[in-house]
């Protein structure tokens, strides 16, 4: 999760549509499919072999696009699993496949990168990597995706079609999803499931939104001259300090104005005011501009359907309030219908509350069965309601 720092031919585009708007509908076996996904999840021999997985991607953080040890990690679980893989896709990512190796396609990701955060948890599994941290999750996530996985392999005679896993890279301003849907790894694919964990929300709860969920958001540099001189003669200087504190105040107003707020003159026009140069440049190619994450409508019935009946109706708030951070997740939603939930991890109630990127981030892996049986029930009941509409429609 990526935050500012304050920080061709007719037939295929008819089954695009069908993909991207299905009607779904609840199924008595897809809801008992989804509740014995949970079950298995929460086996202590399942459960201890997630926990293991976490922990030794904890002590050993990657950061973007360097993710060489988790990506082999991975691989070697795979292989285990007896699950096929594509590697290398992105550079360190790796995309497997689970089911019948034909369309439908359906596809669950997690990201794996970490952060350059120093961590200060003193636990028996901190990083052993100096400045460098799993401080936003994408440990737990890529565990709860080898968790799907594993469930989903021990189902797969039922799986009508197939499910795509997707370890992908550099989530953390690396933009390793656009390199993922440059690398044609999805074009099959007719939706998109992930998930972040969040440390507000107690274990076993979700909380997700139809439409805008996250912020876009983007980097720029702001350069303002001056002149230099004497301080006891300020009047023969032009100062930049100056002008950068009027820059600083009036970027904080462009909420309440009528302005673009990617708008440059902004900045330029108040360094002229204190007879300043500023030139602004936009960062996009060096660090990419992230789209808002926009969660599909029908794929939120879906989550609805699955995260009621796997968890219950006061255990799901699907009206979650939108909020300013970033994830690559969105570059998937420009192409494919895609949804994104929060799944709830929160270590200790009664401990302050440290937010994702802190140095201090604790999660509760209690949450890593729920994460793992989500994943796996949204992928086969997508499947599932998929034959059903085209049969209905046939």
């Amino acid at each position: 999760m990526r935050y500012f720092k304050f920080k061709g031919f007719h037939l295929l585009i008819f089954f695009h549509v069908l993909a991207a708007t299905p009607v779904f509908s609840s199924s008595d076996f897809s809801n008992q499919l989804s509740t014995n996904f949970l079950d298995i999840a929460k086996k202590a021999e399942v459960f201890d072999w997630m926990v293991k997985i976490r922990r030794k991607i904890h002590e050993n953080p990657e950061l973007g696009y360097q993710e060489f040890e988790t990506s082999k990690l991975i691989r070697e679980e795979l292989d285990k699993l007896g699950i096929p893989y594509k590697h290398p896709v992105a550079v360190t990512g790796v995309i497997g496949f689970i089911g019948t190796g034909t369309s439908p396609f359906v596809a669950i990701r997690a990201d794996m990168d970490a952060l350059p955060i120093q961590e200060l948890v003193e636990w028996e599994h901190k990083s052993k990597v100096p400045g460098k941290m799993h401080a936003c999750g994408h440990d737990a996530h890529v565990t709860m995706l080898l968790g799907a996985a594993k469930i989903l392999k021990q189902h797969e005679k039922e799986i009508q079609g197939t499910v795509v896993l997707v370890f992908q890279p550099a989530e953390e301003g690396g933009a390793g999803a656009k390199k993922i849907l440059l690398a044609g790894a999805l074009e099959n694919v007719s939706a998109i499931f992930g998930l972040h964990m969040l440390p507000n929300i107690p274990v076993g709860k979700v909380a997700s939104r139809t439409g805008p969920i996250m912020a876009g958001s983007g980097v720029f540099q702001a350069i303002i001259s001056g002149k230099g001189g004497h301080a006891a003669i300020p009047q023969q200087t032009i100062d930049p300090i100056l002008a950068a504190s009027s820059v600083i105040l009036s970027l904080q107003h462009l909420v309440s104005r009528e302005a673009d707020p990617l708008d440059p003159q902004v900045i330029i026009g108040q360094a002229a005011v204190q007879r300043c140069n500023a030139t602004v440049i936009f960062h996009g190619e060096v660090e990419p501009f992230y789209p808002p994450t926009v969660n599909n409508g029908d794929l939120h019935k879906l989550f609805q359907n699955v995260a009621v009946n796997l968890l219950g109706t006061d255990k799901v708030n699907v009206d979650m309030a939108p909020f300013m951070g970033a994830e690559d997740f969105s570059f998937y939603q420009e192409v494919i219908p895609g949804y994104l939930f929060m799944l709830g991890m929160e270590y200790n109630s009664s401990e302050p509350f440290q937010s994702l990127h802190s140095p201090y981030l604790k999660i509760n892996e209690d949450g890593l069965p729920y994460g793992a049986a989500l994943h796996a029930s949204l992928a086969a009941t997508y499947l599932i309601n998929y034959q059903q509409n085209v049969t209905q429609l046939g």
